[in-house]
């Protein structure tokens, strides 16, 4: 940040925000990067060998954005708290420490996937090396103590929006912390039978993204649409408290795309199919009510003449729109046509799941995080409207370019294994390496690493972007 001109109520809570995004930024950077070079040994195996496996760099690149997200969704919470309660958040002494402790945390176990990779089979590999459990590979340790940092989290929420003023956006936050803490306890047991194991992981993997996140994501939008656009509360308030009843319920169902392969019943596969795609529509009704309301005031002027319609952040404004609708396309588009029972019997385990999985945690979450850290650069800095840069524009459409790019070739490798490995051969392990071997797969394969090159020059731009944000001229104080 170029410099800091947070004052009033809320000060320190928006600190320790700042604090919080800017972690998350580097975890970002470390996450393009290990996904680069996992990209690159798909395409050369010999890259890095023995240095950097590609199990190594596919688990430090998974758990980078998992770990980069949840750090954001702290800050956002940390920033927007004091400006809808009214008060300082509670117990913000405990919420710094419990920042350096997670961060702390965080770089330890980083710096064991890195130099000691793998351990024996042993209780002594789970609780100091990993788990093994695929996305979240984290060892015990460390799960309880995000567990331990979360419950802070959640006492300081809790605390804060009992004590201040009550808004539909805090309620829902409360309300959603209490099942974003519950639901991480599902990944932190084993169990013997592994179609049991995998039931209660996927309730982690999915539903834990699918419900708590995408209730985090109407929340953070709700706020940013009053912040930057002024819209009605009660209208953004009203289609989030539809998404959530849309994403608790549809969210539970809508896991049952999964649970036909782990040996349940095959009626799970249609009711999966049908609500994992019904997740998205609220929030795209938010936005498309929003900006109606938000368009009919265009020229409109308020009585010292200025025009009410102004952007107050543009580049933050720029992310949230995406959001809206990389939301619909990653999330609902992507994850519906390759869900549909008759389609998942052969794109399952493909590189469609690949190419659904980027681009839904790109357009869910993603960017409506960089929105998010980029009103708190505005607040930071006392800047009252916030124009593009040649960086801000250029960071957008690369990132957003060589992932629509990546999610196509991604795309396409899907069709080759579905149409080679599946289709005409079977299944079997020739199959597979057949698909492997063809050459529209190796073609995408070499796509895909182009793209992830372009985002990474992206996310370059956008870390320039935000260290130089305060200093550029465009802007109105």
């Amino acid at each position: 940040m170029a410099s800091n001109h947070l004052t009033g109520i809320g000060r320190e809570s928006k600190q320790l925000a700042t604090w919080y995004f800017t972690f998350a930024a580097i975890l970002f950077g470390a996450q393009l990067l290990f996904g680069l070079v996992a990209a690159i040994q798909y395409v050369m195996p010999a890259f890095l060998f023995e240095v950097l496996d590609f199990s190594v760099a596919r688990m430090l690149h998974i758990n980078a954005l998992v770990v980069w997200m949840v750090f954001a969704m702290f800050g956002a919470v940390y920033w927007l708290l004091p400006d809808e309660t009214g008060i300082e958040t509670v117990g913000i002494k405990i919420g710094k420490l419990l920042f350096w402790v997670f961060a702390a945390a965080i770089v330890v176990v980083v710096l064991v996937y890195l130099f000691i990779q793998v351990g024996p089979a042993d209780e002594m590999s789970i609780w100091f090396i990993h788990e093994g459990r695929e996305y979240i590979e984290a060892p015990r340790w460390a799960d309880f103590g995000i567990v331990v940092v979360a419950l802070g989290f959640v006492a300081n929420l809790f605390l804060t929006g009992i004590k201040g003023k009550q808004t539909g956006i805090v309620t829902v936050l409360m309300a959603d912390m209490i099942a974003f803490s519950g639901l991480y306890l599902c990944g932190m047991f084993f169990t013997d039978n592994i179609s049991m194991d995998q039931y209660w992981w996927w309730w982690v993997i999915h539903l834990w993204v699918e419900a708590t996140w995408e209730v985090y994501v109407g929340a953070l939008a709700a706020y940013g649409l009053i912040t930057m656009l002024g819209a009605h509360r009660k209208v953004v308030e009203m289609w989030l408290w539809i998404e959530v009843t849309m994403l608790f319920g549809s969210g539970i169902l809508g896991l049952g795309h999964h649970y036909f392969w782990i040996g349940t019943p095959e009626y799970w596969w249609e009711i999966g199919a049908l609500f994992s795609a019904l997740e998205p529509l609220p929030l795209v009704a938010m936005f498309i009510h929003v900006l109606y309301d938000w368009g009919k005031t265009q020229g409109e002027q308020d009585a010292q003449g200025k025009e009410v319609s102004v952007i107050r952040n543009k580049p933050a404004f720029t992310w949230f729109v995406l959001n809206a609708f990389g939301n619909f396309l990653g999330a609902g588009i992507w994850g519906f046509f390759h869900t549909l029972p008759q389609v998942n019997l052969y794109t399952h385990g493909t590189q469609f799941t690949s190419a659904h999985g980027h681009l839904a945690f790109y357009g869910a979450y993603a960017t409506i995080l960089v929105g998010m850290m980029y009103i708190a650069i505005q607040g930071t800095n006392g800047i009252k409207v916030m124009n593009h840069t040649k960086s801000s524009i250029w960071a957008v459409s690369l990132l957003t370019g060589g992932m629509m790019g990546m999610t196509v070739a991604l795309t396409i490798a899907g069709y080759v294994q579905v149409l080679v490995s599946r289709a005409q051969m079977g299944a079997t392990w020739a199959a597979y390496f057949d698909g492997q071997s063809g050459i529209w797969f190796a073609q995408a394969m070499d796509w895909r690493l182009i793209m992830g090159v372009v985002m990474f020059a992206g996310f370059a731009l956008l870390a320039k972007d935000f260290l130089t944000t305060g200093k550029a001229p465009v802007h109105q104080r």
